[in-house]
């Protein structure tokens, strides 16, 4: 982990991200004002479930995981987190602890900005405080729709489901699968890393996907999505 300055090389402007392109320079003083900005290197935990959250994270660029850490060293991948996205939001509205870890799948550059000021800006503008709003019911969506799966789904179906929703990261992310271990992918299927291998094999002797190494190519995602459906 590395504060970055001002003067630093790796300094990016990031207030001018979209997402606070309608703030009034005093709102945009706000932010700048309690807001830092990091570098983690792959590997490193942005946030740790269970911990007090004083600020929450913007990601300027780089890739995380979000997961639930459960029992006994079992956990279960929620989302992937892309540039642009705020980490730890339901940390300003609710209570005060992170309610999940995230971990960097490559080298991560964020921003770190105190909640209270979030909070601030929310309360004096409508569209910033919307923004934020629906960036937080985008990601219980994917929470919702991941535990839809885990309930309802045989393994095939999770597996399908996985498999459309980090093809659709591949769009922006070519490396996706790259970054992820078959372990990882198992965990955001909710079956065993054995179980995700076998499907991934049987998928792939069908030709609907097709094993490179560690990436997987899409070939047939009209019957994906059949059983992500249905399977």
């Amino acid at each position: 982990m590395k504060n970055i300055k001002e003067n630093d090389t790796d300094y990016i402007c990031d207030i001018t991200a979209p997402c606070f392109s309608n703030l009034s320079p005093q709102e945009l003083a706000i932010v700048k004002s309690s807001r830092t900005q990091v570098k983690f290197r792959k590997g490193e935990n942005l946030t740790k479930q269970g911990m007090f959250a004083s600020y929450i994270l913007f990601l300027v660029n780089g890739v995380a995981k979000v997961y639930l850490e459960g029992d006994r060293g079992k956990n279960l991948n929620i989302r992937i987190s892309a540039p642009g996205d705020f980490i730890g939001l339901s940390s300003v509205f609710t209570k005060g602890n992170f309610e999940y870890s995230t971990v960097c799948l490559s080298e991560c550059h964020t921003m770190l900005v105190e909640k209270a000021a979030i909070s601030s800006v929310c309360q004096i503008n409508g569209s910033f405080a919307t923004s934020i709003v629906t960036k937080y019911c985008q990601n219980n969506s994917i929470l919702y729709s991941s535990l839809h799966t885990l309930l309802f789904n045989q393994m095939n179906g999770k597996m399908a489901k996985v498999l459309l929703y980090l093809n659709d990261i591949k769009a922006q992310h070519p490396d996706i699968f790259l970054l992820l271990s078959r372990k990882e992918i198992a965990g955001f299927a909710g079956i065993s890393t054995e179980n995700a291998i076998k499907v991934l094999k049987a998928l792939e002797k069908d030709k609907i996907i097709q094993l490179r190494d560690k990436d997987i190519v899409i070939i047939d995602k009209h019957i994906l999505k059949e059983l992500s459906a249905h399977g």
